[in-house]
């Protein structure tokens, strides 16, 4: 089984526009809500996979009742615990020109007490699961360090973790040596500072915290694939262009899609090429963090992975 981890749940709404116009009244076309948070895409899209598929973390009030209404109609196991404050909401607006615009709320405050109850749910849970996912920002109250001690909990049972966050709880978590990262560009910088100014650069600084301790790093290049460093070596995936309707989610979806390769054992070219394939897959949908199986199978087809 996988566990998906949400500390940060939220309702995402996704509103079709004409154009983002400042400071004017705009109609909004069509509007698809989802049960969000980054924990959340990786969760729906592992379902999509066909893996055993389990969402944990933190949802309260009126919308954290829809939120798991959401999740029953998704066909996605869940243990949540409740909080005293109302889940947030996040908005992702989509112009015609394909442009996405994104209101991410903070998230209420969680309380100690609710901390605490999380961490003993989160011990009984990782005992039944093979891989864990840990995404996205952590809410107000959680320490900075909360990552890292999940890290720890499932390490030392033995399990496969992989940590997709940024900012403080990404440079606490990474002290745990979790399995896998995703850091972007930027997080590489903040991490190691230093300064990226090309694509070589970028992998440089893969490779240096692959050598801290982190046994798959994975940076995403966008519309051109993604890289990983291991002790394989480096490997590059090549998706073929697929005309993208929304992006968001993408780097989800190549999460949930490497905890399914660990899951059932592929190689590392294997998980590459699935991830490429599955993350290009969820660019032809509006939905956040899903993707059409079928689209999948053709973009897989044409990956190409080759050595660095």
């Amino acid at each position: 089984m996988i566990t998906a981890v949400t500390l940060n749940t939220s309702i995402d709404k996704a509103y079709q526009v004409e154009d983002v116009k400042k400071g004017t009244v705009m109609r909004v076309k069509s509007c698809n809500n989802t049960a969000g948070g980054k924990g959340l895409n990786v969760a729906r899209v592992i379902k999509i996979c066909g893996e055993e598929i389990l969402a944990t973390g933190f949802c309260g009030g009126h919308a954290g009742a829809l939120l798991e209404e959401m999740l029953d109609k998704a066909g996605i196991t869940y243990d949540f615990v409740h909080t005293a404050k109302e889940t947030r909401n996040c908005l992702n607006i989509l112009s015609q020109d394909g442009v996405s615009t994104e209101f991410l709320e903070p998230g209420e405050p969680v309380s100690e007490e609710e901390i605490g109850t999380f961490l003993k749910k989160y011990e009984s849970i990782v005992g039944k699961s093979n891989v864990i996912t840990l995404s996205g920002s952590i809410p107000q109250g959680a320490p900075a360090d909360i990552y890292a001690a999940l890290i720890r909990i499932a390490k030392d049972r033995k399990k496969t973790v992989i940590l997709d966050t940024s900012g403080a709880a990404l440079t606490e978590g990474i002290k745990a040596l979790p399995d896998m990262i995703k850091p972007n560009a930027d997080e590489i910088e903040t991490l190691l500072n230093i300064s990226l100014n090309n694509r070589d650069d970028i992998i440089q600084g893969a490779v240096r915290l692959h050598d801290m301790g982190i046994p798959y790093v994975v940076v995403s290049l966008g519309k051109e694939g993604a890289v990983c460093v291991s002790d394989k070596g480096i490997r590059k995936a090549i998706p073929p262009a697929v005309n993208a309707i929304n992006t968001v989610g993408c780097g989800d979806s190549m999460v949930a899609a490497f905890a399914v390769g660990f899951e059932r054992g592929y190689s590392l070219e294997e998980a590459l090429k699935y991830a490429v394939a599955v993350s290009a897959a969820n660019t032809l949908t509006t939905t956040t963090g899903h993707y059409r199986p079928e689209d999948m199978r053709e973009i897989y087809e044409r990956v190409e992975v080759e050595a660095l």
